[in-house]
Parts: structure tokens; sequence; C-alpha cells
């Protein structure tokens, strides 16, 4: 159960990571939702199929030459793409985790649910940048999809931080990296 100012506190603290401040603990508070990354992922799916007809549709207008069509299967393949990464990225990164800490130890301080909330939460930054794409300007749009990318990792990172210091320097390297790498592969499918 969680209430709009919940989940806007929630988005709140995905935009302005800060070291130190770590989103489950201060956001979340052993009570993960799954409204806000539900409807963070539906959304950032829909403007991602809308802006991308309409760039078209735009580009059309500029280029005669250009034949629009309707490219309905956008939205599918957005959903299904943003979906499978809110809860298959987590998941692995839960497993890896309890792996490495032994079968019987938890993950540390979080829980899968907590993990995927942190990861619907981390991808809102990139619904107003999928908007500010429409200007067609493209060293403009690698920016605003630069920036984007740095505020959703570092959210992300700040918030695995603690989970992962305790082991080796090498391990917890390799799975932040990998975690930034996954989430720039993402932003970049977006683009």
């Amino acid at each position: 159960d969680v209430d709009t100012s919940q989940v806007l506190d929630r988005i709140r603290g995905s935009l302005l990571p800060r070291p130190g401040h770590n989103f489950v603990r201060h956001h979340l508070r052993n009570r993960p939702d799954l409204y806000g990354p539900f409807w963070i992922c539906a959304t950032l799916a829909f403007v991602l199929a809308v802006t991308g007809n309409l760039t078209l549709v735009l580009a059309q207008r500029r280029d005669p030459s250009i034949h629009y069509s309707p490219q309905f299967h956008k939205v599918t393949v957005a959903g299904v793409t943003i979906y499978c990464y809110v809860w298959l990225v987590p998941l692995a990164l839960w497993a890896f985790l309890r792996w490495r800490k032994g079968v019987r130890e938890r993950m540390g301080p979080y829980t899968f649910l907590e993990t995927v909330c942190v990861y619907g939460y981390s991808l809102f930054v990139f619904i107003p940048t999928v908007v500010l794409w429409l200007i067609p300007v493209p060293w403009l749009q690698w920016l605003f999809g630069g920036l984007a990318l740095a505020l959703s990792a570092a959210s992300l990172v700040f918030t695995l931080w603690p989970v992962v210091r305790e082991d080796t320097r090498a391990v917890a390297a390799v799975l932040l990296s990998t975690v930034v790498l996954l989430h720039a592969l993402l932003a970049v499918g977006c683009k």
C-alpha cells in the first residue's frame, strides 16, 4: 500500500542521487511497492512508442520522400524490453548476491522486491528525456541521454554500494560496472 505522496517522494529520491544517501533506506523503508515501477515502465514504453512515431511524422514533414506508416509494434517491443529489464536484471543481481553471501544468508539489507523497486524507479528520469529527444538536434539528444543515464546509474550505484562493498574489491567493481553497462545498453536501446 502506497499513496501518491510516497510514490512522488520515491521518484524525487531516484532523480537526486547523492553519495551516502541510500534509496532503499531513505525512501522504501522496508515497504517496496510495485505500483510506481509498474506505471513508470508502462509510461516509458508508451512515451517511447509515441515519440518514435512522432519523430517519423516530423521527419516526413522535413523530407517528403520519407514515407510514414504507424509502427504500433514499438509499444510491444518497448514494453517487453523494459519490463524484462526491470524484472530479470534485479533477479540476476539478487540471485548472484545471495550466492556470494551463501545460501543460508540473506542478500544483505535488500529483498528481491526492493531491488525491483530500485530499478523501476531509476527509469523515471528517462520519461522526460525521451520527450526531449523530439528536439531534432543529435548532439543535444545524446547530451540529454547521457545526463539521464548518469543520474539513473548513479542512483543504482549509490543504492547497491552498501551491499556490494562487503565483497572483494574486484567482485564489487565488476558487479557495479555490469549494472552500469546494462543500464547504458537500455538507454542506448531507448535512443
